[in-house]
C-alpha cells in the first residue's frame, strides 16, 4: 500500500534525512588511503547514534539474505555496486567508493547513497560518479505532481543509456517512511507516463546504480549481500529520499 504523508510527516522525514547526510559526511571525511572500511562504519555510526537515531541496515534481513546486515553502511568499492559489507578492507590509492546510509529518528527513515575516490582518481570513474549523479537529478526533477514513475525512471533510464553506462538490472528506488522499503517500485528505466500518477505527500527514495561498461548484469559475492559487476568494470551509486509536493521536490536527505 502506498501511503501519503502529511506536510508535518514530511518535515519529521526531512530531520531524520539530515543525519542520515550528516552520517555519510563524516564517513566520507574518515575514508583515506589505508582506512578500513569497518573505520568508515564506525564514523557513520557514531553520527546516528549522536543524533538519538537508529542505523535502518544495521540487523536489517530481508527474505533473499543469508543473514543480517552487519553493519551501518553498505560499503562497495570499484566492481562492487551495492550492499557491500563494511569489512577490514583498506582503501587504496584510486579506489571508488560508494556508501549507502539509511537511518531511523523518531519513527522516520531517511537513506541516501554518495559515489567518491580515494587519493588519485581515474578521470573515467569521476565520470562515472557524474553521469551517476546527473541520472539522479533528473529522475528528481520529474518527481512532480501529475507525472508518473515511468516519467522518473525514463528521466533516469535515459540519461543512463545516452551516457553508455550500465543500469543495474532487478534493482531501483522504492516508497520509504515509517519503513525503509514500502510502495511503490521506482524502477531505473521504463517508459514515460506508464505507472502511479505522484501526489503530493509521496515520499521515495531514487537511486540509479550505473555500471560504467554497457552492461547491466551482476552476481552475488559469496557474502550473500555484495553484488558485483559480472566483468570487473566498476561502478557508481547516487541516492536520495525525495518528497513529491504541490511547489516541487524536496530533496530530505540533503546536507
Amino acid at each position: 500500500m502506498v501511503e501519503i504523508k502529511t506536510e508535518d510527516e514530511v518535515r519529521s522525514m526531512r530531520v531524520a534525512g539530515r543525519v542520515v547526510a550528516q552520517a555519510l559526511a563524516a564517513a566520507r571525511a574518515t575514508a583515506a588511503v589505508g582506512v578500513s572500511l569497518r573505520e568508515l562504519d564506525a564514523a557513520a555510526a557514531a553520527v546516528i547514534r549522536d543524533a538519538g537515531a537508529t542505523p535502518a541496515f544495521l540487523g536489517y534481513h530481508p527474505s533473499w539474505a543469508p543473514s543480517p546486515f552487519p553493519g551501518v553502511v553498505c560499503a562497495s568499492v570499484n566492481d562492487a555496486i551495492v550492499h557491500g559489507i563494511p569489512s577490514d578492507y583498506r582503501l587504496a590509492d584510486g579506489d571508488l567508493v560508494s556508501l549507502d546510509c539509511g537511518a531511523f529518528l523518531d519513527g522516520w527513515c531517511g537513506d541516501s547513497a554518495i559515489s567518491f575516490v580515494v587519493g588519485a582518481a581515474d578521470p573515467e570513474d569521476l565520470s562515472l560518479i557524474a553521469d551517476t549523479e546527473a541520472a539522479l537529478a533528473r529522475g528528481i526533477e520529474a518527481a512532480r505532481v501529475g507525472n508518473r514513475i515511468g516519467d522518473i525512471a525514463d528521466a533516469i533510464g535515459a540519461f543512463a543509456r545516452s551516457r553508455g553506462r550500465g543500469v543495474l538490472a532487478d534493482h531501483g528506488g522504492h516508497g520509504i517512511g515509517r519503513a525503509m522499503h514500502e510502495d511503490p517500485h521506482v524502477p531505473n528505466e521504463g517508459r514515460p507516463g506508464r505507472g502511479m500518477k505522484l501526489r503530493a505527500g509521496l515520499v521515495l527514495a531514487l537511486e540509479p546504480m550505473l555500471i560504467r561498461g554497457g552492461t547491466d548484469d551482476y552476481r552475488h559475492d559469496r557474502d550473500g549481500w555484495t553484488l558485483r559487476t559480472l566483468d570487473g568494470t566498476r561502478a557508481a551509486h547516487s541516492e536520495h529520499t525525495i518528497a513529491v509536493t504541490a511547489d516541487g521536490p524536496l530533496i530530505l536527505t540533503a546536507a
